[in-house]
């Protein structure tokens, strides 16, 4: 009979069986693990779910990790910690946090009751500040936040709302109980983790979570971006995410959020306000934004009416949210209620504003700041945790941290009190939060470890509040959670919500028009033109570099060298000065004047002190890239991420392979690119950038391999490089000469790696994109672009001298500095209207 407890087959006489049942031999606490004190409704779901992980890792669960961080890396899911120079893969386990829907229903009513009371709190400090006038919050709580931005009082934001966007940390204590332990008014942090998780969790394990009932997170997002855009004026607005740059430490998940929502990723120096609104710099000249969603903090976020330091705002921005023409989430300001003295008057202001008790409550917190509480905080001092009341860096406390009042050594105490004598509002104290666990997979097996929840919330259209069914699991491996920033041994897990099988969607799609059909990409920002463009370059770069390696292993006499100097300069010798000219190559010694070409091809291909080298240029192609995140598709972003392969000195072999593998991927990434973009304006600035470098490598090629003079050897190289030897072969069947050679790699229109199609090429993009001028005169590049394609077009191969071959040079490096100065960003200066730049 089934008395209705899970069964698992491979059951023994000695208890469960790890390989069917892992979660049989968890080491759980004795109290306080989520999983088992568990329901009987969910204990057999998290069973299910910790036996499927086995499964797939077949038998080994440290496998499932390995192959879940394959596709977090594929995913492209990165971040950085206080210091880093270099993106750190984003840490997610493999097993989720697993919630049943009854007890999140009343996380849910929590969630949204507070947002409803920061909200009215938030306004009433900016407007009519009832709540500081009848004695409920101290005035010293706001004016005294660093995030309080005096200029926004009296500032109605359009709508209404002050937050758009909201954040909660959470922690589970031993008994089931949820306390809040943060609000994050400012920047909800880890939005767009929670959804990356989620989909490197579904293609680590296929329908594993649609299996258990999970909820779907994706409608969240929907409502979210609707909201956003619900505010502003236009039916059919332009709405960007405000990045501080790459190096901030969740810029990853900033480009993943604006590719998912459609928003354009901006960052300051992309943007500036004319006339009270503000507008993006486009390759077709200035746009209009008309909603905003920032990433960064409100001091910076206008240097006029802020820190006049900042270099990562827009000036004049507070200036266009007092026009009413730009709607911002969350609203400037927003950030002042999320200090940690807050928390200690939000079950009195709850009572307040709502006539009722907080359904999540606060850790219980003491703002020194108030003679009874400080006092109480001081009697009990080693049983609390003590904290800076606006999370700066103040005496005693390092910023950002906490500190338990019974591990301070004295001498730290005694700064500690004096400090808190001194500025006592500066200080709270806390109840110190015991964390439940959560089975966790680490070192290959499940082991309980402390979690805290961070959740989300979103107003849709309506203005109501939405929240996401999900959100994150921060794990702590070292026992303890001291600070809300992921630590060095931290690592995520997926919160999923459980219905069951067959259940509903939990967030309803909006009641939608459909929209007026219309095509192409949108407007393309003045900065992701230029980076596009160098994308490009770079990878043109690459490719004819491995080109020339790839000749010289092919034709040297391996890693032992020359037998002797040769009397004449050499096919190899001319190409070994080809990379020294590109900065691929050290230049020769004085006691070797002519260096073997082996030892060059494995110097271009792993000297990193080379600005030129392979590995240089592969690292400049994927910075180039953490810049496009938003742009680039997950296959063209592992392609470009993609890592040169170990080459062995010794063996030519490893070394034709690395440069096959350069070769074959700058045809990919180009591929892809050009498939996924379409023929946008994106995709014509990346093949501009291809097309200059390669028709500028190519004058270059031939200037350095056929100075008035060459060898059937010399032009067979020129020809390689074109992947024209089959070619010149069938059409002259005789061996190489210079007029026939040079015709093919530089004024043949139809030969596709030629110099005459790259001119032609560009002079064909030029003219397809947006054009300021109303005169109906071509822009200066166009101009420039046609009349090289024509002077190309006059030439004959008997004429390609070292002059003419310089003088195209020239040409085209003018031709590049003229696109550069038309459609990407230039340092600002005052210059009159252009009565041809139209604003839209």
């Amino acid at each position: 009979m089934n008395d209705g407890s899970p069964v698992f087959q491979g059951d023994t006489l000695f208890g469960p069986d790890p390989g069917s049942d892992p979660l049989g031999w968890y080491p759980a606490p004795e109290s306080g693990d989520i999983f088992a004190s568990a329901s009987s409704d969910m204990a057999p779901l998290w069973h299910r779910v910790a036996a499927a992980l086995c499964q797939l890792g077949e038998g080994n669960l440290g496998q499932i990790q390995s192959y879940l961080d394959r596709n977090v890396e594929d995913l492209g899911l990165a971040f950085r910690l206080t210091g880093d120079e270099r993106e750190r893969p984003w840490p997610l386990g493999p097993m989720p946090v697993l919630i049943g829907a009854s007890e999140w229903d009343v996380l849910e009513a929590g969630l949204i009751q507070r947002a409803e009371l920061l909200e009215h709190v938030v306004a009433d400090i900016y407007s009519a500040q009832n709540l500081v006038g009848e004695g409920h919050l101290p005035a010293a709580l706001a004016s005294g936040s660093p995030n309080f931005a005096r200029k926004m009082v009296g500032l109605r934001p359009p709508g209404g709302y002050h937050l758009r966007v909201y954040a909660v940390d959470l922690a589970r204590g031993p008994n089931g109980e949820w306390r809040v332990l943060a609000d994050r008014t400012r920047l909800p942090t880890g939005i767009g983790y929670a959804l990356e998780n989620r989909l490197a969790l579904i293609r680590s394990t296929g329908n594993l979570l649609a299996g258990i009932g999970a909820r779907r997170i994706t409608e969240f997002f929907e409502a979210l971006r609707f909201g956003i855009a619900e505010d502003c004026q236009r039916s059919d607005p332009r709405i960007g995410l405000l990045t501080p740059g790459r190096f901030n430490q969740s810029y990853p998940e900033q480009a993943h959020l604006a590719r998912h929502l459609g928003f354009s990723l901006v960052e300051g120096r992309d943007l500036t306000v004319r006339d009270g609104r503000l507008y993006v710099r486009t390759v077709a000249g200035l746009k209009r934004i008309d909603g905003l969603w920032r990433w960064i903090n409100t001091a910076d976020i206008d240097p006029l009416a802020f820190d006049q330091h900042s270099q990562i705002g827009v000036a004049g921005l507070i200036e266009a949210c007092r026009s009413g023409q730009l709607s911002v989430a969350n609203w400037p300001g927003a950030g002042v209620v999320e200090s940690r003295a807050m928390s200690a008057f939000l079950p009195r202001l709850a009572q307040v504003v709502t006539g009722g008790p907080l359904i999540l409550p606060n850790a219980a917190t003491w703002w020194c700041g108030q003679k009874a509480e400080r006092d109480e905080a001081l009697a009990r001092f080693d049983e609390l945790v003590f904290a800076s009341s606006f999370r700066g860096s103040i005496p005693g406390i390092p910023e950002g941290s906490t500190r338990i009042g019974a591990q301070i050594p004295p001498e730290e105490r005694v700064v500690l009190l004096q400090g808190l004598a001194r500025r006592p509002m500066d200080y709270v104290a806390q109840e110190i939060v015991e964390t439940s666990t959560a089975p966790a997979i680490v070192d290959g097996r499940f082991e309980p470890r402390r979690f805290t929840l961070r959740c989300f919330l979103a107003r849709g259209a309506n203005g109501q509040w939405v929240v996401m069914p999900g959100g994150f699991a921060r794990i702590s491996k070292q026992g303890h959670l001291r600070t809300a920033l992921m630590e060095r041994d931290d690592f995520s897990a997926d919160l999923c919500v459980v219905d069951g099988q067959g259940s509903a969607r939990t967030v309803r799609p909006p009641n939608l028009d459909p929209p007026s059909v219309r095509r192409g990409g949108g407007q393309l920002p003045s900065q992701a033109a230029d980076n596009l463009f160098w994308l490009g370059r770079y990878g043109e770069r690459l490719n004819l570099t491995a080109r020339i390696v790839r000749i010289l292993v092919e034709n040297s006499d391996g890693p032992a060298g020359r037998a002797a100097v040769p009397e004449a300069v050499t096919t190899a010798d001319r190409l070994a000065a080809l990379l020294r000219q590109w900065g691929a190559a050290p230049a020769p010694t004085k006691e070797e004047a002519h260096p073997a070409p082996h030892d060059m091809a494995v110097a271009a291909l792993t000297d990193k002190t080379l600005n030129g080298s392979i590995p240089v240029l592969i690292e400049k192609a994927q910075q180039i890239a953490l810049l496009l995140r938003d742009r680039l598709s997950r296959d063209s972003w592992r392609a470009v991420q993609r890592p040169l392969p170990p080459v062995d000195a010794m063996d030519s072999d490893t070394l034709i392979d690395a440069c096959d593998m350069v070769v074959g991927r700058g045809a990919a990434v180009a591929q892809l690119l050009s498939d996924n973009m379409g023929r946008s304006a994106a995709w014509r600035f990346f093949d501009m950038g291809i097309a200059i470098e390669r028709g500028s490598m190519m004058l270059q090629a031939a200037q350095a391999i056929v100075p008035g003079s060459a060898s059937a050897e010399d032009l067979t190289a020129l020809l390689d490089l074109i992947d024209g030897i089959s070619l010149y072969r069938s059409r002259y069947l005789t061996i190489p000469f210079i007029a026939p050679v040079l015709d093919m790699a530089l004024l043949d229109p139809a030969e596709p790696r030629g110099l005459a199609y790259q001119a032609k090429r560009v002079a064909e993009h030029l003219a397809a994109l947006p054009d300021l001028r109303e005169d109906g005169l071509p822009e200066e590049p166009l101009r420039m672009a046609q009349m090289l394609d024509a002077k190309i077009g006059g030439l004959d191969a008997e004429d390609l001298d070292t002059n003419v071959l310089q003088g195209l040079r020239d040409d085209l490096g003018a031709l590049s500095a003229a696109i550069g100065r038309r459609y990407f960003l230039q340092p600002d200066r005052p210059a009159p209207r252009d009565p041809g730049a139209l604003l839209a």
